[in-house]
């Protein structure tokens, strides 16, 4: 296939974008060496907006070549709804009865377990907050961890280490975690309807082998780092903030719920969050600042990865198709790591013809990848923006990553292959 003058400029706009995620951290060092214009160095070292800058650069590509009526026509037939609903699930998930109720949950947890209270919070929040996000969504479950740990874990001064190991597993987590569900996890939704795969398929195909792999990793970096973790003290910050009563715990879960009810319907919740906005703003007194801005730039992210991964099917699809049911698996965990792992899969979803074996390989190693890099799973975005306050220039190495979660993800593909 022939690619357009558009479709050329936009694989290249996504490569150069990839470029740009792997060397944020270059930008915020000119910031320091260059203050005069530290401004600009510091937005374009910011991570969440690489994608949305260089997806303006398409959209402006797109007018100065084809007219202001193409480039507005490409936009309009992009689907935002995904960057809509990571927005709008943050900002609930991340404010304090929610948190509250999620931190209880973890300390009740935790006094049954015979160990350090630091060893133990941080395993239950690595492996049973994943496995929750199957039913809350992917992204309220990374937003979520990433508040716990940044509050309970990162906040106690851990080594540099230890934050990018945490950061790889809680990645590779939340993508294969979010899979013993067919709604959670957005490269099986994209699938799961055309394909027929419910709830027991999922159960009994996927998902008990992705609990199992969410355990081992959980396990896994809790041991490697025991001592380390053994002597934090994370339950020194509880109870610092006031207690929030029932009713309004009730009213923020029902607002969590409906949002994840009506996750494909952005009209309805977008209503719900402004009727949220509203009741925050009523009971702020027992609210902490909601994450506006973090989740902002998040959606703008994940636009930009929308706007530009919108020219990639025209190369995307033919390498998948071109695959074995067993090359398609490490194919789709590597393509994972340059590209959405929804997208892949939405790829293959317009395919017909299918063998059963080609559509779980598909799935499968999608969702083994989606911890490698930032953009290889949508939650990804969210999780970084909590936490990279804590990392060196608040800037998370792209490569760092990527080394950190090799390891979990080598645990997820065992699990999806030899089981």
């Amino acid at each position: 296939m022939t690619p357009s003058i558009i479709e050329s400029a936009g694989a290249v706009l996504f490569a150069v974008a990839i470029l740009h995620t792997f060397s944020a951290q270059v930008f915020e060092r000119l910031a320091q060496r260059y203050p005069a214009h530290a401004g600009i160095w510091h937005l374009l070292g910011e991570v969440e907006v690489v994608f949305g800058f260089w997806a303006m650069v398409l959209v402006a590509f797109i007018a100065i070549t084809g007219g202001t009526g193409d480039a507005v026509a490409y936009v309009d037939s992009r689907n935002f709804t995904e960057p809509m609903f990571v927005f709008v699930i943050m900002v609930i998930a991340a404010t304090r009865p929610i948190l509250q109720t999620m931190k209880s949950a973890v300390a009740l947890l935790a006094r049954a377990i015979p160990l350090p209270d630091g060893m133990v919070t941080y395993f239950l929040v690595l492996a049973g907050v994943p496995l929750l996000g199957s039913f809350i969504t992917e992204p309220a479950a990374m937003t979520l961890a990433a508040l716990i740990l940044s509050e309970r874990i990162f906040a106690s001064g851990i080594s540099e280490r230890l934050k990018y190991a945490t950061l790889g597993v809680l990645f590779v987590n939340v993508s294969i975690g979010g899979t013993l569900t067919p709604y959670a996890a957005p490269p099986v939704l994209m699938v799961a309807a055309k394909w027929g795969w419910d709830l027991p398929f999922m159960l009994s195909h996927i998902g008990w082998k992705a609990a199992l792999a969410v355990i081992v990793n959980a396990a896994g970096v809790t041991a490697l780092f025991a001592r380390e973790l053994a002597a934090l003290r994370p339950g020194a910050t509880a109870g610092k903030d006031t207690a929030v009563p029932l009713p309004l715990v009730l009213a923020h879960l029902a607002f969590l719920a409906g949002v994840v009810l009506f996750a494909h319907h952005p009209a309805v919740f977008m209503g719900l969050f402004l009727f949220f906005l509203g009741v925050a703003h009523a009971y702020e007194r027992f609210q902490d600042r909601l994450i506006l801005r973090e989740g902002l730039l998040v959606a703008f992210f994940l636009a930009g990865l929308v706007v530009l991964g919108g020219q990639q099917q025209w190369w995307l699809q033919p390498v998948l198709m071109s695959m074995s049911s067993d090359a398609v698996f490490y194919g789709a965990t590597a393509l994972t790591a340059v590209t959405d792992n929804a997208a892949l899969t939405y790829l293959g979803s317009l395919v017909e013809g299918l063998s059963d074996e080609f559509k779980y390989a598909l799935v499968t190693g999608a969702v083994a990848g989606g911890g490698l890099t930032v953009i290889a799973n949508a939650p990804n975005p969210a999780g970084m923006s909590i936490l990279k306050g804590h990392f060196a220039l608040e800037t998370v190495s792209a490569l760092h990553l990527l080394l950190a979660a090799l390891l979990p993800t080598a645990v997820a593909i065992a699990a999806f292959r030899l089981l």
